[in-house]
């Protein structure tokens, strides 16, 4: 169970992606108890945010919230939540806002509202309201030793849904991506780098045939601005990143050797993205295998520690799927299928279509080491 809220009077609502992510059936709930079933038009794991679209029938409106401006938010406003907390549907309770920019280690995009409101296991996706009675924020997370509220939630700000509605309508979501390891700069670091201030993002490593590498960013720069937008530090950077339109030309301000220079970068597409598993995730890899999955990027083998340099890696494996009954888990490398190598998703797919009425035959690399797992069933 989960909480959510309506955004258009189409019917569509904004829940958290952990609601819905391994659904096969999805209720909507009413106040007036009244049921209606829903599907999913487009989710983020990054983010956690899922867009639902209600079944309508003829002659439906449905009404909407009004979605209010979280970077208005001060510490010490007061905020309501809304949701169903264990179950109990429909509970208010009240707060103010604790903390903004919280990271609490759930992804690379952590920018969360902590408040006091009480939060429980029921409300996640539900809506923060300010007392104008604006969406802020997307009731998310708690912060809990037993399992229950003790005055610590964390909401996502409402401006980070509001930026990915347009693309959760196409049901993808796509990033920029410049390819660099960072880490911050302290006083040491600083003195040797002839830097005058601690602020920026240090470039500890250059991503080989990265934007970064092809634009002429090396290791040692530092960055202290995109599209003259001021980076202090290697959080901001990667969520100035994120926002960045994949193809799109970004100046990057760097200081080198002391001084500042200008470089301009095509924006790359963030490895990962909601966009490569949407075009993944379909029949022949969920049906079939019960996986979602996306193909192998130089930033992803180095997160997992693979060794081979091509394949498909899992990123999730469905419950009661033959991947889950065979032992399939996420982070596994798919590098042949039925016999034929695999270096993409594409070839994943061709070479599951030969085997259409029999079991599969994969050779799944974990951990640097190779075995071989068969799938039975249907192909």
């Amino acid at each position: 169970m989960g909480s959510g809220f309506i955004v258009t009077d189409t019917g569509l609502v904004v829940t958290n992606n952990h609601v819905v992510e391994n659904a096969s059936k999805i209720t909507v709930r009413f106040k007036d108890q009244k049921k209606r079933k829903a599907k999913v038009v487009g989710r983020d794991p990054q983010t956690d945010i899922a867009l639902l679209q209600i079944e309508t029938k003829p002659g439906d409106t449905f009404t909407a919230v009004r979605l209010g401006d979280s970077e208005k938010l001060r510490v010490g406003d007061w905020v309501m939540a809304i949701g169903n907390p264990f179950g109990l549907s429909h509970t208010v309770t009240a707060g103010i806002v604790s903390a903004k920019g919280r990271v609490i280690g759930s992804s690379r995009f952590d920018n969360f509202i902590q408040t006091d409101a009480s939060i429980n296991p029921g409300n996640s996706g539900g809506p923060l309201f300010d007392l104008n009675g604006n969406v802020v924020g997307i009731n998310t997370a708690i912060f809990s030793r037993g399992g229950g509220n003790i005055g610590i939630g964390f909401a996502i700000p409402i401006n980070i849904a509001k930026k990915l509605l347009p693309q959760l309508r196409k049901g993808v979501v796509t990033r920029g991506f410049l390819g660099v390891s960072i880490q911050p700069v302290n006083e040491n670091l600083a003195k040797e780098l002839s830097l005058k201030e601690t602020r920026g993002a240090l470039v500890s490593n250059v991503i080989e045939n990265a934007p970064a590498e092809k634009a002429g960013i090396k290791r040692g720069d530092v960055i202290v601005s995109i599209n003259e937008r001021n980076i202090e530090n290697p959080r901001q950077l990667s969520l100035a990143a994120a926002d960045l339109k994949p193809g799109s030309i970004a100046k990057v301000g760097i200081i080198r050797d002391g001084k500042k220079h200008d470089i301009k970068i095509q924006v790359g597409k963030l490895p990962g993205s909601t966009e490569e598993l949407a075009k993944t995730s379909k029949p022949a890899l969920q049906k079939k295998l019960g996986i979602e999955g996306q193909n192998l990027t130089p930033e992803i083998r180095k997160q997992i520690g693979a060794k081979t340099k091509k394949g498909v890696v899992i990123s999730n494996v469905l419950p009661d799927s033959p991947a889950a009954m065979a032992g399939l888990r996420r982070g596994d490398v798919i590098v042949e299928a039925n016999r034929k190598a695999i270096a993409n998703t594409n070839q994943l797919r061709e070479a599951l279509k030969k085997a259409e009425n029999k079991g599969n035959l994969l050779v799944v690399e974990r951990r640097g080491t190779t075995f071989y797992v068969a799938l039975e069933g249907k192909g």
